[in-house]
């Protein structure tokens, strides 16, 4: 045991008192010449949060010194939450009580006073032991002799203070990043100079990129990184395809959307001679080119996934490979690893084979044209594309037993529309919609759903490290709350009373609201009651999909784990999963798994702002206009309303003028004083755009009907 475990087991115990550093050397016998680096333990284990150390010099455990540490948590209003390190309920901390403490911070706080019954307990921050924030992305406003960056982010509550002699270029109203230089304290801003200007705020592409610096994402590539792509040959050697399962002559395609540029995943189907479906998914072998601790690898490790956003993307890999050599291009000879399974008309898989594999796509489909031979029967298409046309009538129907069988154990379907924006040449939004999903895009997630299952369940009996894809059983007092909700709907969830739920519980309630005003919002508050999706190297099962073994195998191309997960088959399949790789895939993969996890939420909130900017940007020109809407959820300021197209805003409790309205915590409703009457979620409303803030992506309604 180290020196560090012993000293925190000794602090453990409960005869410990808080200690000064030569009371703990006497303690453990440790000699004066060994005082430094007993010093630098002592400030290693403060610095993490594990120990702390008091006015007086003397070390304890926070806890035993009324302390507990975490992040912090901030608000716009100048108070904030610390996320407690050990798990328990969060702490309130007053804008008097922060301290300087910002949004993000690691720090030790001292509770005040006892928690009482229904409310938060308060604390006060007493040290920061990490700052989070080292630079601001924001507005930048000034006078002659000084200036503010107005953070973007609405958690940063203090105005950065930059000198005069610190504005480097920046003009008022630009987009700027500050480099933090002073920290705030008690009745003083933080201080900073500008580093970066990003340029005029009513420029789109500059708020984008703000919105992408705010999440610290680099869009370039290093150089050392561009470089070895640019080395790799574009020529496939016979080398490369020697050994590999040869299916350069079958029907394979790949189907995606209009949009899309990297093609990762291909299918290919048959008819048995015993009925059965062969079903072939063939995946891009990034990892034949992308080898383990290269520049591009670590690259691609540190990235975690893909960006997507409205007319651009942020790639996990460079363009030579994410858009050339690993792209699975018609009429192009790619390397690729195939997943072939047999499935019986119950959509069993009896049979399967992993292999690498070589093919040459016949064609590069998009769901809409699959869609018009399937539904609409369009004799253009059929015509153009008649030798698939019966292969795409075989895909319809083994996905649709597929479906079938997944929702039968109890899979959730969550039927959130996802939004589309339809930019011009110039990469201005003229257009915001639903995006449309039909049978198409039906066939390629139940293909890819069924090959992760396969993949996983394969590797889990062979009992070699793995990524798995896991979704851990929701926490009860969630769906407790969320099932108080549903009452007001007269709906109610069933089960909830044992302390567990099957996933088909929750897939019948949306069963139950689908096609009614209110199933977007029960829909949306559901998936909110469920914890969040990630990445693990221990095995656990997914519980949306009600499925014991899952991964993430058949995006290489944009998402990290599925690289890692195409090496370890690599290796299993070629013979190398000896004991040393084993030891190497023990060792990284739980930073792997975490990692992937923390920069998928990342991209999404990335993706996210981006698409509410686009949407403010659209709209903004619309201020004046009526629309219809639907109710999507109500708060003690107002309510949000989301419109066909699913822009949503806000229509503030001071803009509605027939009443003082109260909100009804318990029912999420609003209630007039004098009317009585309610606002609640899924009402259909009327209302007019009163005012968009684009650099704030907020829009602001008023109700018509008042």
């Amino acid at each position: 045991m180290s020196i560090r475990d012993k000293i925190l087991d000794y602090m453990n115990e409960e005869s410990y008192k808080p200690l000064s550093i030569n009371e703990l050397m006497k303690a453990f016998n440790i000699q004066k010449s060994e005082k430094q680096q007993i010093e630098k333990i002592l400030r290693d284990l403060e610095k993490d949060g594990k120990i702390v150390k008091n006015s007086k010099g003397l070390y304890g455990l926070p806890h035993h010194m009324g302390m507990v540490a975490g992040k912090i948590q901030g608000n716009e209003k100048g108070f904030g939450f610390l996320i407690r390190e050990d798990g328990e309920n969060d702490i309130f901390i007053s804008s008097s009580n922060m301290n300087g403490a910002m949004d993000g911070d690691k720090v030790f706080v001292k509770l005040i006073g006892e928690g009482q019954e229904g409310k938060r307990q308060e604390g006060e921050v007493i040290r920061i032991l990490k700052r989070a924030v080292t630079r601001v992305i924001g507005r930048f406003e000034h006078n002659n002799s000084y200036g503010f960056v107005v953070p973007d982010d609405r958690k940063m509550y203090y105005d950065v203070f930059i000198p005069r002699d610190a504005f480097n270029g920046a003009k008022h109203g630009y987009k700027v990043v500050a480099e933090i230089t002073r920290y705030p304290e008690p009745r003083r801003n933080p201080e900073g100079r500008i580093v970066k200007v990003l340029g005029d705020e009513n420029d789109i592409d500059t708020e984008i990129m703000a919105i992408i610096m705010m999440y610290d994402i680099e869009v370039e590539f290093p150089e050392r990184v561009i470089k070895q792509a640019e080395a790799i040959e574009d020529n496939i050697k016979d080398e490369d395809i020697a050994g590999r399962l040869d299916l350069r002559d079958e029907k394979i395609v790949t189907i995606d959307g209009e949009d899309a540029k990297d093609f990762d995943d291909a299918v290919s189907i048959k008819r048995l001679d015993n009925g059965n479906y062969l079903l072939g998914v063939h995946i891009a072998d990034v990892s034949h080119y992308v080898k383990e601790k290269s520049a591009i690898d670590k690259e691609a490790r540190k990235r975690g996934t893909s960006i997507y956003i409205p007319g651009r993307v942020i790639p996990m890999l460079p363009f030579k490979l994410s858009n050339g050599l690993c792209s699975l291009k018609p009429g192009e000879v790619r390397l690729t690893l195939s997943c072939i399974m047999e499935i019986d008309n119950k959509g069993n898989v009896v049979k399967y084979d992993i292999k690498e594999s070589v093919i040459k796509s016949k064609e590069r489909m998009t769901y809409t044209q699959v869609y018009k031979i399937l539904e609409e029967e369009d004799k253009d298409l059929m015509t153009r594309y008649d030798y698939l046309v019966d292969d795409f009538k075989l895909m319809k129907e083994l996905a649709l037993i597929l479906n079938r069988k997944r929702l039968k154990r109890g899979s959730i379907e969550f039927e959130i529309p996802e939004t589309q924006v339809i930019l011009d040449e110039n990469g201005c939004p003229v257009d915001i919609k639903k995006r449309e999903r039909n049978i198409a895009h039906r066939i390629i997630e139940e293909f890819m759903l069924v090959c992760n299952e396969t993949i996983a369940e394969h590797v889990f009996w062979l009992r070699f490290p793995f990524i798995y894809r896991i979704h851990e059983n929701p926490d009860i007092e969630k769906l407790m709350d969320f099932n108080r909700f549903i009452r007001n709907f007269g709906l109610g969830l069933k089960g909830l009373a044992s302390g567990e739920i099957h996933p088909r519980a929750l897939q019948e309630l949306l069963n139950k609201v689908k096609d009614t005003p209110e199933e977007l919002v029960i829909s949306t508050l559901l998936l909110r009651s469920l914890k969040q999706a990630r990445y693990s190297n221990e095995h656990a099962p997914h519980f949306a999909l009600a499925v014991n073994y899952y991964t993430h195998f058949t995006s290489p191309i944009r998402r990290y784990p599925d690289l890692e997960v195409h090496r370890i088959i690599k290796d299993i399949i070629n013979g190398r999963m000896d004991e040393k790789r084993v030891r190497f895939y023990e060792k990284v993969l739980e930073k792997i798994a975490k990692v992937s996890s923390e920069m998928e939420r990342v991209a999404q909130s990335v993706e996210r702002d981006c698409d509410d900017l686009e949407k403010a940007v659209y709209m903004k020109d619309k201020i004046g206009m009526t629309f219809d809407g639907v109710i999507s959820g109500v708060t003690n300021f107002g309510f949000f309303v989301e419109l066909q197209n699913t822009v949503e805003g806000l229509v503030t409790l001071s803009s509605l003028k027939d009443d003082y309205y109260h909100y009804m915590d318990d029912q999420h409703i609003l209630v007039g004083e004098h009317t009585r009457r309610i606002f609640k979620i899924g009402d259909k409303v009327k209302v007019t755009v009163s005012a968009v803030n684009v650099p704030r992506r907020q829009i602001d309604f008023v109700l018509e009907d008042q």
